[in-house]
């Protein structure tokens, strides 16, 4: 299995080992923050977020990737929205491994959100389970630390189903048509109409050889990793050279990974009720 070292990028830090404070703090200052910001009420229930990822550590949920917004009002960077995906001690080198992704911020912006996740070793590449995956808000009122836990552990137990859903897009292989459509789809999830500057067929480039193949798995892994991460060559309206930009924001992130994960699933639905059909008839 291919192994990688720490990676910087941009505002995000990702790493093959569990991140320490010092390296988390250098890219998402925010989560160490004291207090909230000076906008929020009285009723505003702050834990900082540090607190609540030192005690998911202690359940054996390690950081592996920080992220953190950026803000262009003064004195707000401190308090802006971060995320934070954790692994389970017992689930760290799997091919796929499971992860818990913690969105939240000190600015009134976020709630804690708690997602489930997937990342894939062998592009480095982080997914995000879409909403057929159980998920969680948690607001800033009330047993903050009690709801945290037992989100996290309910979406540990969730790490199975997202393992089934995965092998039974290994199983279902498509047709260029269906990844055109697929890859089209995807497109218009990031762009806005006649905005893209590239063809959806870029979105289907192999970018190693373990993502050559036709299953839907490998379909959705190679649109998610060349929409996500960019650097596609294309060109603008006006015909000049261009290159498709890595998507750094976290909200758009979650966004168009859990809006893929779920066209994902519904096109192994889609597919799945065809072949039965098909096996009815015969």
């Amino acid at each position: 299995m291919k192994r990688f070292g720490r990676a910087i990028v941009g505002n995000s830090l990702r790493s093959e080992s569990p991140l320490e404070d010092s390296q988390i703090f250098n890219v998402a200052p925010s989560i160490f923050a004291t207090e909230q910001h000076e906008s929020r009420s009285e009723r505003y229930v702050y834990i900082p977020t540090i607190e609540i990822l030192n005690l998911l550590k202690k359940e054996g949920f390690y950081p592996f990737f920080v992220a953190q917004s950026k803000s262009r009002i003064p004195g707000k960077t401190e308090y802006t929205k971060h995320m934070i995906r954790l692994r389970p001690k017992d689930k760290i080198t799997t091919e796929n491994v499971g992860e818990i992704i913690l969105v939240n911020s000190h600015d009134g912006t976020s709630s804690y959100k708690m997602m489930s996740g997937i990342f894939r070793f062998v592009c480095q590449n982080g997914l995000i389970a879409g909403d057929t995956i159980e998920d969680f808000k948690v607001y800033h009122k009330g047993d903050i630390k009690h709801e945290i836990l037992e989100a996290a552990y309910s979406i540990k137990d969730n790490f199975d189903d997202c393992k089934i859903k995965i092998d039974r897009m290994k199983a279902i292989d498509l047709l260029p048509e269906e990844k055109e459509i697929f890859a089209e789809s995807a497109l218009i999830l990031k762009y806005d109409e006649d905005e893209a500057p590239i063809v959806s067929d870029r979105l289907l480039t192999n970018r190693r050889y373990e993502d050559r193949g036709n299953d839907l798995w490998k379909t959705f892994n190679k649109v998610q990793e060349n929409i996500i991460k960019g650097g596609l060559s294309g060109r603008t309206k006006n015909g000049k050279r261009t290159t498709t930009r890595r998507v750094n924001s976290i909200d758009s992130n979650v966004k168009l990974n859990r809006a893929l994960w779920n066209l994902s699933e519904r096109m192994a639905e889609l597919k799945l009720g065809i072949n039965k059909e098909f096996q009815a008839v015969n």
